[in-house]
C-alpha cells in the first residue's frame, strides 16, 4: 500500500520545498506553486480511482454483472487518462490496483509478455492493453 502513495507524497514534499523557497519572494506565488503540487499529488493518488478490489473479487463480480475489469496502478498517466475520460462511467468497471494485489500484477504480466503494462482491460475474459476510453465506455452501457 505504501508504494501507491510514494509518488503523491513525493509531489507534496517537493511542492512544499519549492513553495517554501518562493515564500520569501511572493506569498501568492508560493500558494499557487503549492496548489499545483497538491493537485498533482491528488491526481496521481489512489483517491481519484474507484475502490480497488482483488482480482478474485473482480472476476467474481464481472461474471455476475458482465462489467469489464481494469488493471491499473497509481502514478500511471495512461490509467489516469482512462479514469478521467471515463468520468462518472468509471464506477461501472471493476478496478484492480496491481501494486496492492500481487495476483492482479501476475495476471497483467501473463498477458503482456512479462511486462506490467497498464491499463489492461478485460472484457468478457479478453485482455485489451491501453484501450481507447471511448471504446471502454461503449462496453459499459448496452446500445440503445
Amino acid at each position: 500500500m505504501t508504494r501507491a502513495w510514494t509518488l503523491p507524497l513525493l509531489f507534496l514534499l517537493c511542492g512544499s520545498a519549492v513553495a517554501g523557497t518562493a515564500l520569501g519572494e511572493s506569498p501568492g506565488r508560493a500558494a499557487v506553486i503549492l496548489l499545483v503540487f497538491v493537485l498533482l499529488a491528488v491526481a496521481h493518488s489512489p483517491l481519484v480511482f474507484p475502490r480497488s478490489v482483488s482480482v478474485e473479487e473482480a472476476r467474481r463480480l464481472s461474471a455476475v454483472d458482465g462489467r469489464p475489469i481494469v488493471f491499473w496502478r497509481p502514478g500511471c498517466r495512461y490509467c489516469l487518462r482512462l479514469r478521467t475520460r471515463l468520468g462518472r462511467h468509471a464506477h461501472g468497471l471493476h478496478w484492480v490496483d496491481i501494486w496492492r494485489d500481487p495476483a492482479g500484477a501476475a495476471e497483467v504480466r501473463a498477458v503482456n509478455g512479462g511486462d506490467e503494462t497498464v491499463p489492461t482491460v478485460f472484457v468478457a475474459g479478453r485482455p485489451y492493453v491501453n484501450p481507447d476510453p471511448r471504446w471502454v465506455r461503449a462496453r459499459l452501457s448496452p446500445p440503445e
